[in-house]
C-alpha cells in the first residue's frame, strides 16, 4: 500500500524552493518516448513482407492493412485523453505517467506476438488499442503540470512538454532500423524482437519521468509574476470549466483548427518512409528514409518549441495564421519540386510543414488556456485532442486510399500523391477560415466564484 501511495498526487507536491526547471526533463522522458508513433512508419514496409522477406507474397499484409495500425493508435489517443483528462486532474501526473508507462510500454510486447503468428488483429489491438491509451494518457499527463509552474511562459511551457513528443521518432527511426537489421536472420525480418526491445526501453524510461515530476503547492506563483490582462490576443482572467467550455462555439472552431492542420500533416508522417522512396525510386534508399523521417522529426520537435515560444509574443491567433497560410503555398509547390527530382526542395519544404505542424498541437494548450484559464485547461485539452483521433484517421486514409486510388488506375508510383498535396492545402484553407473566427469566450460561461487556478 505504501508502494501504491507513491504515485499520489499528494506524494508530488514540491518542496519550498524547488526549482521549476528540473520539471521539463520527467515531460521529455514520456513524450520521446510516446513520440516513437511518428517513427512506425519504418515498420510499415517489413510488416508487408513478414512472408515473403524480400517482398510482398500471397498471404502478406497490404500497405493499406498496415497503415490503419497507426491510424488505431492515434483514434484511441484521442478517446483517451478526452476520457482520461478530468481523471488525471483528480490523481495528479505520477500516477497517470506510470499507467501510461504500462500500457505503452505492454502494447508493444503484445504486438510482437501478433507479429510471430502474423495475427494484425493483435497489432490493432496491441500497439493501436493498449499502446494508444498510452499515447493519449501519456501525451497530456505534463501539459497541466508544467502550465502551472510556467504560468509568465505557458506557450513556452506547453512547447518543452509537447516538444519531446516531435522529437521522439528521430531516436526511434534509426533506432528501429537498428534494431530490425541487428535482430534479421535469413527466415526473420527481425520485427517482434525489436517490438519487445522497443516496449522494455520505453517503458522504463516513462517510469523514470513519472518518478521525478513534481507539482507545484496550491497558489504557488514565480517571483514577480502579474498575470496578463485580457487583451486582443484573446486572453481571459475567467476560468470555464470543461462541460461548460464543450457548450461554447469558440471550442468547436479551436476542435476544427486543430482538425484541419493535423489531417494535413498526420497523413505525411504516416507514410513518410515509403512516400519519399516512391516519389524519387532509385535515389532514395530505405536508410535515407528512415533519416528522412528522423529529419523530419527534428523539424517537428523543433517547431513545437519555436512556433508555441513565438506564439507568447505574438499571440495564437496570429501564429495559427502563419501555419495555415504558409503551408497552403508549401503543400501547392511540393508536387511541381517533386517533379523536378529536388530532393533537397522536398525535404525542406516537409521540413517547415512538419515544424508547423507540431507548432500547432504546442500552441494550442496555451491557446485553450488563453480562451477557458488554467483551472481545467487539462480536461479540456483531452477533449480538444479527438480532433487528433479523427485527423489521424482521415489524414492516413487520404494518403493511403487516393494513392491506392491512383496506381490501380495506371498512375505511377512517383505521381500518387499529387492530388493529395493539393487537397491538404484546400483543408489548412478552411482552417485559416476558422482561425478567422474566433472570439473571447463570453463573460457568461465563467465560474461565477471561480477559486484561483492551481
Amino acid at each position: 500500500m505504501s508502494m501504491l501511495s507513491f504515485l499520489d498526487r499528494e506524494h508530488t507536491v514540491a518542496p519550498a524552493g524547488f526549482n521549476r526547471w528540473l520539471v521539463p526533463p520527467a515531460a521529455l522522458c514520456i513524450h520521446l518516448c510516446i513520440g516513437e508513433a511518428y517513427a512506425f512508419s519504418v515498420f510499415n514496409l517489413p510488416l508487408t513482407k513478414l512472408i515473403g522477406l524480400t517482398k510482398s507474397a500471397p498471404g502478406d499484409w497490404s500497405l493499406v492493412d498496415v497503415g490503419w495500425i497507426f491510424s488505431v493508435a492515434i483514434a484511441v489517443l484521442g478517446i483517451s485523453a478526452a476520457f482520461g483528462g478530468k481523471w488525471l486532474d483528480r490523481v495528479g501526473p505520477r500516477k497517470a505517467m506510470s499507467l501510461a508507462a504500462l500500457c505503452f510500454g505492454g502494447g508493444f510486447i503484445i504486438s510482437s506476438f501478433g507479429v510471430t503468428t502474423h495475427n494484425l488483429l493483435l497489432i490493432y489491438l496491441g500497439y493501436g488499442l493498449l499502446g494508444g491509451i498510452g499515447l493519449g494518457i501519456g501525451y497530456i499527463s505534463p501539459v497541466r503540470t508544467l502550465m502551472t509552474w510556467f504560468p509568465d511562459r505557458p506557450g513556452m511551457a506547453t512547447g518543452l512538454a509537447i516538444m519531446g513528443f516531435g522529437g521522439g521518432a528521430m531516436i526511434a527511426a534509426p533506432l528501429s532500423v537498428l534494431l530490425m537489421h541487428s535482430y534479421a536472420t535469413p527466415t526473420d525480418l527481425g520485427v517482434a524482437p525489436a517490438f519487445i526491445t522497443l516496449g522494455v526501453i520505453y517503458g522504463v524510461f516513462m517510469l523514470i519521468g513519472a518518478t521525478i515530476v513534481r507539482v507545484p503547492p496550491h497558489d504557488w506563483r514565480p517571483a514577480g509574476y502579474v498575470p496578463a490582462a485580457s487583451s486582443a490576443r484573446l486572453i481571459t482572467n475567467g476560468t470555464v470549466d470543461v462541460g461548460t467550455a464543450l457548450r461554447t462555439p469558440q471550442f468547436y472552431l479551436l476542435w476544427a483548427v486543430l482538425f484541419l492542420n493535423v489531417t494535413a500533416g498526420i497523413g505525411v508522417l504516416s507514410q513518410a518512409s515509403p512516400m519519399i522512396q516512391e516519389m524519387f525510386k532509385g535515389a532514395v534508399t530505405p536508410a535515407t528514409a528512415a533519416g528522412f523521417v528522423g529529419l523530419l522529426s527534428l523539424f517537428n520537435m523543433g517547431g513545437r518549441f519555436f512556433w508555441a515560444s513565438t506564439s507568447d509574443k505574438i499571440g495564437r491567433k496570429p501564429t495559427y495564421f502563419v501555419f495555415f497560410l504558409l503551408g497552403i503555398l508549401l503543400y501547392a509547390s511540393v508536387p511541381s519540386i517533386a517533379r523536378l527530382g529536388s530532393v533537397a526542395g522536398f525535404v525542406i519544404c516537409y521540413g517547415i510543414i512538419l515544424s508547423m505542424y507540431g507548432g500547432g498541437f504546442a500552441t494550442i494548450p496555451a491557446y485553450l488556456k488563453d480562451m477557458f484559464g488554467t483551472r481545467h485547461v487539462g480536461a479540456i485539452h483531452g477533449c480538444l485532442l479527438t480532433a487528433w483521433s479523427a485527423a489521424g484517421v482521415l489524414g492516413p486514409v487520404l494518403v493511403d486510399y487516393i494513392r491506392q486510388y491512383q496506381i490501380s488506375n495506371g498512375v505511377a508510383k512517383a505521381d500518387a500523391y499529387t492530388v493529395t498535396m493539393y487537397i491538404m492545402a484546400g483543408l489548412l484553407a478552411v482552417g485559416a477560415i476558422c482561425n478567422y473566427l474566433i472570439t473571447p469566450v463570453s463573460t457568461h460561461y465563467h465560474e461565477p466564484s471561480a477559486a484561483p487556478a492551481e
